[in-house]
């Protein structure tokens, strides 16, 4: 055996025990959250950074940090299951707030944060610019899990949810573009860099759409469920690199292709059960990636050089609260006056204070190159602006949220979908012992006994439901939102049938949304007549 290969087989051997360690700590930290009621109080990303802070301070490195295992290996995934899971009606109807916070908001910050460092501690500008770029991607993982476990209104996910999407892609974009002024090898033109702008935003919505598109309609030529699950990582992972190699934004290209598959791929070329197959595999490598992420934020903390750059580190952290308060109120307002948003100032202040940074901040300055004087102050300052949103900002979003009344009904919500799931259920197997009795499966007087059987837990259930809704009304809407999603995978479904069976050459137009649309704005001009 050679030299080479032996050393290639030990560094193998050293990542994989590596690797078995982070996720031994990850899935104990996950373990404890769930036996010890206490420890439920606290999102499980928060706890993994608590954690990984711990492993830091008794100087326990699990493994290096870099910003090609975030950028290339982590981010993909965890950017492709948030846009595969945020639907497009919801999107839609806030696209013009969300479009304001990823772009005007990101050139706030950068902006914002930049002056402040400048003029409160001497740094130059450019070095100021690369901190304010790093920062100006927000990472709500842990309070849009939070938003999920309290119950709080869908809409302020969406709109958390959809800003931290687009604006990780413009902040990378953004960073990419302000790296080459402090080395001196770019120049500063506006009209050049919006142009570089659009380059880098069009290369990655065009290759994003082209591999979305193609997939979705390829899918609806097979329904082999490994085979689409499958599909989905590699194109995930695949359209990061190849528009990263073409000179575009890969997070804009992994977003784009995520919401096509998610809301367009899913509906017409994957059968109700692959779409929940592939719905699960995602949520487990969500799962999987961001206990590795944020247990390795904790672990890579350097207690004695974040001490020595406290000032900094201050003023970083002010800077970061008030451009985020800018951003989020005075393009709320903006919004809310020109689209009609209704965004109120309780939602707003949700907003900017669950305006976390995390792993996309780091990895940006971790890639800023070696040779550039200030990179470490730069390193610092993220670092510790980081650390300040998940455990001080992150830890106090449920008490603000209390305090702000905006905790939902999500345990009511949740027991009322039980019960409908479980109505549904008995009658199937109701159906099935009244059709099993006419093949003469079954005994005729047996199957009779067990209807009769299941019918009085359907009616207990069917008492449940009306008690439920008797106190509670508003779980009427809730009924018809399941109602509608029901419709509209009924109809995707059947066209996705008649296109596999070749009755079809392509998708027709979704007719049941459009009625549904039409009726909703009817009742409205009603309403205001």
């Amino acid at each position: 055996m050679s030299l080479e290969s032996t050393v290639a087989e030990g560094v193998i051997e050293q990542n994989l025990e590596q690797f078995l360690l982070v996720l031994s700590v990850s899935l104990s930290v996950a373990t404890v959250s769930r036996i010890f009621p206490w420890f439920r109080k606290i999102p499980y990303t928060l706890l993994l950074v608590i954690v990984g802070l711990g492993l830091a301070f008794v100087q326990v490195r699990l493994v290096n940090l870099s910003p090609a295992l975030i950028l290339e290996i982590f981010l993909p995934p965890l950017l492709f299951e948030a846009a595969w899971n945020i639907r497009w009606r919801d999107l839609k109807r806030d696209l013009i707030p969300v479009s304001l916070f990823a772009v005007i908001g990101v050139v706030i910050s950068v902006v914002g944060i930049a002056f402040a460092i400048n003029k409160l501690t001497g740094f130059p500008l450019e070095i100021a610019l690369l901190v304010g770029a790093s920062l100006s991607a927000t990472d709500p993982v842990s309070v849009i899990a939070l938003f999920r476990e309290l119950g709080a209104d869908k809409r302020l996910q969406t709109l958390m949810e959809g800003e931290s999407l687009f604006n990780d892609g413009v902040a990378v974009v953004a960073f990419s573009l302000l790296v080459g002024l402090p080395m001196g090898t770019e120049e500063f033109a506006l009209s050049t860099t919006f142009a570089r702008f659009c380059v880098f935003v069009g290369i990655g919505v065009g290759i994003g759409c082209l591999v979305g598109f193609g997939i979705s309609f390829a899918t609806q030529r097979f329904d082999l469920p490994l085979v689409e699950q499958s599909l989905t990582l590699v194109s995930a992972y695949g359209t990061y690199l190849i528009v990263e190699e073409l000179g575009g934004s890969g997070v804009i290209g992994v977003v784009t292709v995520g919401l096509i598959l998610g809301n367009f791929g899913s509906r017409i070329g994957m059968n109700p059960r692959t779409r929940l197959i592939v719905s699960e595999f995602w949520d487990f490598i969500a799962f999987f990636v961001n206990s590795i992420v944020f247990l390795l934020i904790g672990d890579q903390i350097n207690f004695g050089r974040l001490e020595e750059s406290l000032n900094l580190i201050a003023v970083t952290i002010g800077a970061v609260l008030l451009t985020r308060a800018i951003a989020i109120y005075s393009l709320g307002a903006l919004s809310n006056g020109v689209a009609k948003s209704q965004i109120g100032w309780r939602e707003q202040t949700v907003l900017w204070w669950g305006g976390l940074r995390g792993s996309v901040s780091i990895a940006l300055a971790l890639s800023v190159p070696v040779v550039l004087d200030g990179r470490q102050d730069i390193i610092d300052a993220v670092f510790g602006v980081v650390l300040f949103t998940l455990l001080v900002q992150g830890l106090t979003t449920q008490l603000l949220l209390q305090k702000l009344n905006l905790i939902g009904d999500q345990p009511l919500r949740q027991q009322y979908s039980e019960a409908l799931a479980r109505r549904v259920a008995l009658k199937r197997v109701q159906d099935y012992l009244i059709e099993a009795a006419k093949n003469e499966e079954i005994d005729t007087e047996f199957a009779r006994y067990q209807k009769q059987l299941v019918q009085v837990q359907v009616e207990r259930i069917q008492g449940e439901i009306e008690e439920l809704l008797n106190k509670h009304p508003q779980l009427q809407d809730l009924g018809m939102e399941q109602l509608r999603e029901k419709m509209f995978d009924i109809e995707a479904d059947t066209y996705a049938e008649f296109i596999r069976a070749g009755r079809l050459n392509e998708r027709l137009s979704p007719l049941i949304q459009e009625i549904l649309i039409k009726a909703d704005e009817s009742l409205v001009e009603t309403g205001r007549g």
